[in-house]
């Protein structure tokens, strides 16, 4: 009995109490342990969460290929400038192609088709409006719209200077001595009178005379009325494109050439 009755106060309450002490340092060892797996783990995070976003980043940009520019015109502006891009491209196609193919006309092609022109505007009376006649203007054609009996497009400067060659080598009607056919057969523009009389052989100068024909570069010719000094006075029909009689006086080194008259 003594026995038990010494285990149980050893096993009081008291002895109890004096032995709790103990228990705090379990404690303290157990949470210094979970500190520490918390910064273990905090470090391990630290670590492990950049180096897998860098690690699952890179072969990203490293397969990513740059966008192509359909796909740029696309995000930025829409549809519709993708296919405005395809048309300006089909355009310059198309351009390219019809400069491959483009010719010029010629000279002489070029100058038919202004003679076609005149010709045809004179027979559609684009020179009807006849005024009243100046003194001196003695051209039997004014009033006529087409080819003369001369065969130049009448009220032209061409068709009134051989009507003067003629009435000074006698000829006053049809048919007339020289016309387009003898005179210039190869082209009855002004501008090639100078080389159908270098055909014929025909005489040309520097030098004015009276019934000289005074040709002019620009695709004129007037006749020469009289000579002054150093001037000469001119009659001549659609001067300035009047279609009508004019006579001026210039210097005679503003003439080209002078075509003196047919023998």
């Amino acid at each position: 009995m003594q026995l038990i009755r010494k285990r149980r106060a050893e096993l009081t309450p008291e002895s109890a109490f004096a032995q709790a002490p103990a228990a705090p340092k379990t404690r303290n060892r157990l949470a210094s342990k979970q500190t520490g797996a918390k910064r273990l783990l905090g470090l391990f995070t630290a670590i492990l969460v950049p180096g897998f976003l860098v690690a699952t980043s890179l072969p990203a940009f490293a397969i990513a290929t740059p966008p192509t520019p359909e796909e740029l015109l696309l995000a930025d502006t829409g549809s519709t400038e993708v296919a405005l891009q395809s048309f300006s491209a089909s355009a310059d196609a198309k351009i390219e192609v019809e400069r491959s193919t483009f010719t010029a006309d010629t000279h002489a092609q070029v100058e038919a088709k202004k003679a076609a022109v005149i010709w045809s505007a004179a027979r559609n009376g684009a020179y009807s409006s006849v005024g009243p006649r100046q003194a001196g203007d003695d051209y039997p054609y004014r009033a006529l719209s087409g080819l003369s009996p001369l065969r130049y497009v009448a009220r032209q400067c061409t068709d009134f200077v051989a009507w003067r060659i003629n009435r000074d080598a006698g000829s006053t009607s049809a048919p007339y001595k020289y016309d387009w056919a003898n005179m210039t057969p190869n082209g009855g523009s002004a501008s090639q009178w100078a080389s159908a009389w270098r055909s014929h052989g025909w005489k040309t100068s520097n030098t004015p005379v009276v019934g000289a024909v005074a040709w002019f570069n620009g695709n004129h010719v007037a006749y020469v009325k009289s000579v002054s000094g150093g001037n000469v006075n001119l009659e001549e029909y659609n001067w300035n494109g009047s279609a009508s009689y004019h006579t001026r006086t210039i210097p005679s080194g503003d003439v080209a050439l002078f075509l003196y008259p047919p023998p």
